[in-house]
């Protein structure tokens, strides 16, 4: 896939190491592959621009390396993903020329590389900062499940939403659909610059949902309606699910 406006476009992935539901997720295996090398396939799949998976262990990177995907060593003292791979922009691209960058979290290993490339939309528009994905909901328990972060968006067409706020509680209220955020962000480079440089805020500390930084600093989120949430690898049922899931695929 070609992006139609002619901006330059990394994908970057973040890997930690440390995660207390899942010892050593990014080395998980899966299908016969770490879990951080299928999630680096499925974003060279998306042939959206290049790959680079950012890191703060050395055998992950060792790992992701002998796969033959680009990595990066990132430090340890990241307290969030955007942090992180802003460090692992101003390594791998010193002199400026990417312009977007996407960020992929390592844990989605079965995610489907349409869904990577319908993030781009909304950047389309030149006043978007940064763009975000979402799904309607349709599981009733979903919505009053505060871990199911909901976007209150304006419609700006069938399939694209202006954010307007982000919760874990259920919102907005009346008739009508409810929407099932999806972490997956493609920033402007200058959008994103801005983001890392801002305090945590207010509401961002209360819902504890970074992306209210952006929101209450002014910046504008636009949101892409897609079909399917995918599946993010927590916990050891996860782990076990995205195995079959992509064990089946391969056969």
């Amino acid at each position: 896939m070609s992006i139609a406006y002619g901006a330059k476009t990394l994908v970057l992935i973040p890997a930690r190491m440390a995660s207390t539901r899942l010892p050593g997720k990014p080395l998980a295996d899966i299908a016969g592959l770490p879990m951080i090398v299928q999630v680096a396939k499925r974003a060279a799949e998306a042939d959206v621009g290049r790959v680079v998976v950012a890191v703060d262990d050395q055998q992950v990177f060792d790992t992701v390396q002998s796969a033959g995907f680009e990595v990066v060593m990132t430090g340890q003292q990241h307290q969030s993903g955007s942090d992180r791979i802003f460090e692992a922009l101003n390594k791998v691209d010193p002199k400026g020329e990417i312009e977007i960058v996407i960020n992929v979290q390592g844990d989605l290993p079965t995610i489907d590389p349409q869904t990577i490339c319908a993030a781009l939309a909304p950047l389309a528009d030149p006043d978007v900062d940064i763009a975000t994905l979402t799904v309607e909901i349709e599981d009733e328990q979903e919505k009053t499940n505060p871990n199911v972060v909901k976007v209150v968006g304006a419609p700006l067409a069938d399939d694209r939403l202006r954010a307007l706020y982000f919760t874990r509680a259920t919102a907005p209220h009346g008739a009508g659909p409810l929407y099932h955020h999806i972490g997956l962000y493609a920033y402007r480079r200058a959008a994103l610059e801005r983001f890392v440089s801002l305090p945590p805020s207010t509401l961002e500390k209360r819902e504890s949902l970074e992306q209210l930084r952006a929101l209450e600093a002014g910046m504008r989120i636009d949101v892409q309606v897609v079909r399917t949430v995918p599946l993010g690898v927590d916990t050891p049922a996860d782990l076990e699910k995205a195995r079959s899931l992509l064990s089946t695929s391969s056969n």
